[in-house]
């Protein structure tokens, strides 16, 4: 069968966005809209239930079909809920993107440091939030892509993790190990498990960080092989080549999306 364009669509599909709506012109946004573009139904997940439900409203303005639901992914009961919200609304689960994750904070006290100074608390944290978090809400999401013949995880690391520096590095470089150790684990059975590392991105959290003119932005924007500062929509073609039928020969792979960075590193 000749390939066509269609194997990128998404249409009967249900998917699951979480941090879709902590802040605007995020990542998780563009990724909601993008699967809503394609055809899915879109769950957008997010700590902050307002946001979550103001996502959904930007998806279905868009002519998308989406629901907001608030989640504390590093909660096993509330990655359940979330689940079950899907399955209420659209009759189950066929997509899950871990997208949400601490990183502005980095620059909290009680959070931020090195991997020697982080406060043990803090410490327990991060690895609640950005790997456990996304075990769990495989876990939760599984049961349900398996009543439907299978799915596909797409875990969101990081070019920080090529190499791992400090907390935040080293919490993605696990959860590309997350990221093989499921994919070994689940792809009998029809679900392909992936991971996007994206590069310096201008979204909102992003920019927050490192601003346009700050030295380490600077720095990255020469020392890329090409264009060192992307946009969130810029993710949005590689979640879709992982999401859809055009990707079904992948699995337990990251994907550097990031302007040639980590060739560098």
């Amino acid at each position: 069968m000749a390939f066509t364009l269609d194997q990128f669509r998404l249409d009967g599909k249900v998917a699951i966005v979480t941090g879709a709506g902590g802040r605007p012109n995020s990542i998780g946004e563009a990724y909601s809209l993008g699967l809503a573009n394609a055809g899915a139904s879109v769950v957008c997940a997010d700590l902050v239930k307002e946001g979550a439900e103001a996502c959904a409203e930007r998806v279905k303005a868009a002519g998308g079909k989406a629901i907001g639901v608030q989640v504390d992914i590093s909660k096993e009961d509330s990655a359940h809920a979330m689940a079950r919200a899907a399955k209420d609304a659209f009759g189950g689960v066929d997509i899950l993107v871990n997208n949400a994750a601490l990183m502005v904070e980095m620059g909290n006290p009680n959070l931020g440091g090195t991997t020697l100074t982080v406060p043990l608390g803090g410490w327990q944290t991060w690895l609640d939030v950005n790997l456990t978090g996304a075990l769990l809400c495989a876990r939760a999401c599984i049961p349900e892509m398996l009543a439907r013949g299978g799915g596909r995880i797409i875990n969101q690391v990081s070019a920080g993790a090529y190499p791992a520096s400090g907390v935040y590095g080293v919490t993605k470089i696990a959860l590309v190990g997350l990221t093989t150790a499921l994919a070994r684990e689940v792809g009998k059975q029809n679900i392909n498990v992936n991971a996007i590392a994206p590069g310096m991105t201008a979204s909102s959290a992003g920019a927050s960080l490192t601003p346009a003119g700050s030295p380490f932005r600077t720095y990255v924007e020469a020392s890329a092989a090409g264009n060192g500062a992307g946009e969130p929509d810029d993710l949005v073609g590689p979640l879709l080549l992982l999401c859809s039928p055009a990707g079904k020969w992948m699995t337990g792979q990251v994907l550097h999306v990031d302007g040639g960075l980590i060739l560098t590193n």
